[in-house]
């Protein structure tokens, strides 16, 4: 049966957004946020990270860098009780430095590339699952994706961006990745993948 997703932007949704994250030395979680995807965990949600990372493409740091970053971000969501079922990223780039990445790919958000690929590998049901990030191409990558949307602020969206009038509106608004999970979790209802039939409920629920 496939399971529903919460698909996560990374920079200024789980982690702070310092331009261009290039080291694990400025890797900071946002307050809440190991908390808010255990929460996801312990209701059955498979939890992804979907991000554009330009900065490869722009040369600012190598895939093997990126790894390091993920691994660590990995490891600093296992110290919370919280999963990430996987990091989907996107190194490319229309204007790349680098010529191996300079393309118009379908995996750079606002294009659903990396939420469809994620959920072809992981058995995704799109249609119930959400798309949480502070800026409108998060929105508009998962509405392209079939999912839900919450539109985190302050982030992007609230700082330089205003949704075009003729582009999706996210189905919901939230302060932060706390109030955001709430929110899915009103929404998601009593269904076969929540806490009952999770396997992994016990392991990652704190007292």
């Amino acid at each position: 049966m496939a399971r529903p997703a919460v698909f996560l932007d990374r920079d200024g949704t789980v982690v702070r957004d310092v331009n261009y994250l290039c080291s694990v030395r400025r890797l900071r979680l946002l307050p809440g946020a190991g908390r808010a995807i255990r929460r996801l965990n312990a209701a059955g949600f498979a939890v992804v990270i979907a991000t554009n990372q330009s900065g490869v493409a722009r040369g600012l740091l190598t895939e093997a860098d990126l790894a390091e970053i993920h691994a660590a971000l990995t490891r600093r969501m296992s110290r919370h009780g919280a999963r990430l079922d996987a990091i989907c990223y996107c190194p490319h780039h229309p204007q790349a430095v680098l010529p191996a990445y300079r393309k118009r790919c379908r995996c750079r958000k606002p294009s659903p590339g990396l939420l469809v690929r994620a959920a072809r590998r992981l058995d995704l049901d799109l249609r119930a699952s959400f798309a949480v990030g502070d800026s409108t191409r998060d929105i508009e990558a998962g509405r392209g994706a079939g999912c839900r949307t919450v539109l985190l602020r302050p982030g992007r969206a609230g700082r330089r961006e205003s949704p075009p009038p003729a582009g999706p509106a996210p189905d919901h608004v939230a302060n932060n990745l706390a109030e955001a999970v709430a929110w899915i979790l009103s929404q998601s209802g009593t269904r076969p993948w929540d806490r009952a039939s999770n396997p992994h409920h016990r392991k990652l629920q704190r007292p």
